[in-house]
């Protein structure tokens, strides 16, 4: 099977765990061929996700590098297997891969915490507030793209109807709840479906108001999304270039420092809803 040219990102992420064991065991390419019995040149393609991988090379791997930790190797392993397409993959020609990539990393989290200053969490929107945002971008988007962006958009909203979902653990700055993209019958709406959602219990909704003052990570949206081991949870961040991806452990610990430093200064989530709701009777 030909390399792919265009690994996801899970699947990149898959290769770079292994190639970080391989380097931490002190091992060479040529030894990792030698234990799969393949051309050595096959082990680079592995460790970018050009190429696949079956579970049992991942144990074999994992094995012989001397990993003590059973449970990253057995979610690997796991990762290894997946060979159903989920549905981000009917997008793919239509929209950036990072659109693919986040819906992707969703959809295999335990958890996300999200944090935002000035947009709605994107699997929380309404599709008319989703089309305003899409609306604004430059240089303008044609009719057709936007449709396909807000499709997606609200597609990505299936990972809280399964069977299982994800706990979600939102902190939204007052200006997000404030921003009246579409108008105010569009923002009223929005604040309403805020409200729907942080009723489940699977949704937990912190607001940070404006007399909060200041606090950490003011300036970014992130996504942090929890894997069912720590050592594969990542961190997206948004920007108008596209979104990034991190998992250094480094990183992955100052933005878990920097999310409860937010979640510190929000309100409780009884206090927030009040919030919200104060807002939509005042639009």
């Amino acid at each position: 099977m030909p390399p792919r040219s265009t690994p996801t990102e899970r699947q990149r992420r898959l290769g770079a765990e292994l190639r970080k064991m391989r380097v931490a065991a002190g091992m060479t390419t040529e030894y990792a061929a030698g234990l799969l019995g393949v051309p050595r040149t096959n082990v680079p393609n592995m460790e970018s996700g050009r190429s696949g991988i079956s579970a049992d090379r991942v144990r074999t791997l994992a094995g012989n590098y001397g990993c003590p930790d059973q449970g990253l190797v057995d979610a690997l392993a796991s990762m290894a297997t997946e060979r159903d397409k989920g549905w981000w993959e009917t997008y793919r020609g239509q929209l950036p891969v990072s659109f693919l990539d986040i819906a992707e990393m969703e959809w295999h989290a335990t958890s996300l915490r999200i944090a935002l200053t000035v947009h709605m969490p994107g699997i929380l929107q309404t599709e008319e507030h989703a089309r305003a945002v899409f609306e604004a971008v430059i240089p303008r988007l044609p009719a057709a793209d936007i449709d396909v962006r807000v499709a997606h958009r609200m597609d990505r909203q299936q990972v809280l109807e399964n069977a299982e979902p994800p706990s979600v653990d939102v902190i939204v700055h007052e200006a997000a709840l404030r921003m009246q993209f579409g108008g105010p019958g569009v923002a009223r709406r929005q604040l309403e479906r805020l409200l729907q959602l942080s009723e489940r219990d699977s949704v937990a909704l912190h607001v940070i108001p404006f007399k909060a003052g200041s606090f950490p990570g003011a300036g970014q949206s992130v996504i942090y999304a929890q894997a069912n081991v720590p050592p594969l949870d990542t961190v997206e961040l948004d920007s108008t270039h596209g979104a990034e991806f991190i998992d250094t452990e480094m990183q992955l610990q100052k933005y878990r420092a920097q999310l409860d430093a937010m979640e510190s200064v929000a309100l409780a989530p009884a206090a927030s809803r009040d919030f919200i709701r104060t807002l939509a009777n005042d639009l």
